[in-house]
């Protein structure tokens, strides 16, 4: 590998200003480009490495860029979302590259030149690899590897073209390398945690291989992490949602998947620290899901006429608080749905992917919370796939709900049921929450969390 130069955009603001236009245009319509809806108005660069040289047939430039946007209206002051990017230099692209044209540099360093996302070449993500392999130091980047484990070569990289919130590259069905998009500094629990769990022992997680970290300015970042492929296995979504077009009952997998998210619960509370939330904490919480409640009122006006009914959800638990009612937190998954989860063709269940809402502080992401929240975001997660059936099948959300809690139930030694007052406030929370969701971004989706709304403001759904 060539000589790795780390640049800020101060000193050496060539590279980044010949990209720029380019950049500003391609970057906006990424999945995983978290500022939609407001302009690009320009970029900073935070680290830039030369993993192979510019002036070769291909090259390669690792960059982690600051996206700089207008604030929206009352937000704080923030100095702009920092992305890592891989971007592939070459004379021009092949056709079987096409999809990941940035475009053509017009001036700087890289002038008469094609730059791509490098992801989606082959010798690109072999340098990756090998350099996780070889537990390489580029500059800034550190590429880390678990002890005593192995990494083969000429394994041949393949990228993950399903959308996702990151990116994603298979090596040989061996490994799969996910490579955060949008990178903050600190503990990413999306290694946190797994590493944890497999230190614990724990079987549903695919435990990390290796992992590549930046050293930048005295704080570390989390770049990307290195896991056993899960060849064969269907993600929990696409496993419901094919079970219900063919009316199959999914009771056996909702409480086997139960059975799993317990035993990932009970790993984590073994593994890491636990804290009891007591009147003040809990006052707390209950008052942070009445602020949601009443800005997500006020931004969706279909939920103002429930507004009211639900706040008893949220005042109730309030209530149990006052009484000197207390919950223990711990570190949970933090956005468990059908989606994060996948299941072997001999039926075992894995949890996946513990980063966490990607759109929250890092800090936030990585407080102990009452594990009910995952089960909450799982109940709410059947109640989506139910209504994506057509005709909807009646009753399914409901037997997948008493399943998977009865499932956790025989591994926890506690059925979530027996705490309908915190359940009822997570379920109520991640509705609203999926209720302001729907309406900025899925209109068409919105009636799902709204019929969920319209149960939880009549009753009490236990």
């Amino acid at each position: 590998m060539a000589e790795t130069v780390t640049l800020s955009g101060t000193t050496s603001p060539g590279l980044l200003a010949s990209l720029d236009p380019l950049l500003r245009e391609w970057l906006p319509r990424q999945r995983w480009f978290a500022g939609k809806g407001r302009p690009v108005t320009g970029f900073s660069l935070v680290a830039a490495t030369e993993l192979l040289p510019a002036d070769a047939r291909l090259g390669l430039h690792h960059l982690l860029v600051r996206a700089h946007q207008p604030l929206t209206l009352g937000a704080e002051p923030h100095p702009g979302d920092c992305y890592q990017l891989l971007i592939g230099v070459r004379e021009a692209l092949p056709p079987r590259l096409a999809p990941a044209l940035i475009g053509h540099v017009e001036e700087g360093p890289l002038a008469g030149r094609t730059v791509y996302d490098a992801l989606h070449d082959p010798r690109p993500a072999e340098v990756l690899l090998e350099a996780l392999r070889t537990q390489a130091r580029i500059g800034g980047l550190r590429f880390e590897r678990e002890p005593g484990q192995e990494i083969r070569t000429g394994l041949v990289p393949r990228v993950v073209t399903a959308e996702q919130s990151n990116s994603s590259v298979v090596y040989g069905d061996t490994f799969i390398l996910k490579l955060l998009r949008r990178i903050v500094p600190g503990v990413n629990p999306d290694l946190e945690l797994p590493l944890a769990l497999a230190r614990e022992g724990c079987p549903r997680v695919p435990a990390p291989t290796a992992w590549l970290r930046a050293e930048l300015a005295g704080e570390s970042y989390v770049l990307g992490v290195l896991q056993p492929f899960l060849q064969g296995a269907t993600d929990g979504w696409e496993l419901a949602l094919r079970e219900l077009a063919k009316g199959e009952d999914f009771g056996a997998e909702a409480r086997a998947l139960g059975r799993a998210t317990a035993e990932v619960h009970t790993a984590l509370a073994r593994a890491l620290p636990t804290v009891t939330l007591g009147h003040t904490q809990l006052q707390l919480l209950a008052e942070g899901m009445i602020e949601r409640l009443d800005a997500a009122a006020q931004a969706v006006p279909a939920l103002r006429p429930y507004a009211p009914a639900l706040h008893s959800a949220f005042t109730a638990l309030a209530d149990l608080a006052a009484e000197g009612r207390t919950w223990t937190a711990q570190r949970i998954h933090g956005d468990l749905h059908l989606g994060q989860c996948l299941r072997s063709p001999t039926g075992q269940w894995w949890l996946i992917d513990f980063e966490g809402e990607p759109s929250k502080p890092l800090a936030e992401r990585r407080m102990p919370q009452p594990p009910v929240r995952d089960i909450a975001g799982m109940l709410r997660s059947f109640d989506y796939a139910a209504h994506s059936a057509m005709p909807q099948a009646e009753g399914w959300a409901e037997t997948c709900r008493a399943a998977y809690c009865s499932g956790y139930a025989e591994v926890s030694g506690r059925d979530p049921r027996t705490d309908p007052v915190l359940l009822r406030a997570y379920e109520t929370d991640k509705a609203i929450y999926e209720v302001v969701y729907e309406a900025r971004h899925r209109p068409d989706w919105l009636p799902v969390p709204m019929a969920a709304i319209e149960r939880y403001a009549a009753s009490d759904p236990y």
